[in-house]
């Protein structure tokens, strides 16, 4: 099977409910201003438009300022939202690096956490038993297996997330920033680690600011501003129409 990931015409809008300001002096003027000016609903556009293909081979930068819709791009490529409109295709088993705390239960023991977060990816129980071994090795718990996720300390939970999430090679992998949290020892070991995971990757989709990072990775970009994808090309040509866009401010829709 050929592995793509093709997102048609993806838009995603969410409802905000606002406030008008108030001015009640007393608790029950309060009471009353709440109870007779409900909140008003709005809707605000997160992404609007998105489309692109990726084949096997293809290493994507999304690039853009803070609040674009990379993230938001990222967890409907992932299924986490479900886009308004338009549609999103996978061809191929797909991982997302975005949350490594996601699926885990403070009160629960890290051996259970690992099969808790485990089926939340949607590994087997069987695959399952076979990664406690390494991912507590990889995490440098093993002396913790059996001690609840709540005793731990933000670094060990961070470990134990990254080493579960990394720890089954996929066709297509979307990852929020590069990993840059932890102890110097541990960065450099996971460094490695999700190099090989890339490496092993046939596509990538990578959002992060590291203009070096992005340039050694990736071979094609895409910009976002204001939840529109404002260029699709060369990474060269997508990190220059950003440095523009950043000088300028945003630019027309364009496709290379």
């Amino acid at each position: 099977m050929e592995v793509s990931l093709i997102a048609k015409d993806v838009s995603l809008e969410v409802p905000i409910y606002l406030q008008s300001e108030r001015s009640a002096k007393t608790w029950f003027s309060t009471l009353l201003s709440a109870a007779f000016d409900p909140p008003k609903r709005e809707t605000r556009v997160l992404l609007s438009d998105v489309s692109f293909t990726a084949n096997e081979g293809d290493r994507i930068a999304l690039i853009g300022r803070n609040g674009a819709g990379k993230s938001t791009l990222l967890r409907v490529l992932n299924g986490a939202f479900t886009p308004t409109r338009g549609s999103v295709e996978i061809n191929g088993s797909c991982q997302a690096l975005l949350n490594v705390s996601l699926g885990f239960n403070a009160e629960a023991t890290v051996r259970e956490n690992i099969f808790l977060r485990g089926t939340a990816i949607g590994l087997r129980s069987a695959q399952i038993r076979g990664l406690i071994d390494p991912v507590v090795e990889f995490a440098g718990l093993q002396e913790k297996v059996n001690h609840r996720l709540k005793t731990l300390s933000a670094g060990q939970r961070m470990r134990l997330g990254f080493a579960i999430s990394t720890s089954v090679q996929h066709d297509i992998m979307l990852m929020d920033e590069w990993i840059g949290t932890g102890d110097s020892e541990f960065i450099a070991k996971a460094k490695e680690h999700l190099a090989g995971r890339v490496n092993g990757s046939k596509i990538v989709v990578l959002a992060s600011h590291n203009a070096g990072l992005l340039s050694s990775v990736c071979n094609k970009g895409i910009v976002m501003e204001r939840g529109r994808m404002v260029f699709y090309g060369t990474i060269k040509d997508a990190l220059a129409t950003y440095r523009e866009l950043i000088k300028t401010g945003p630019v027309e829709a364009s496709v290379a």
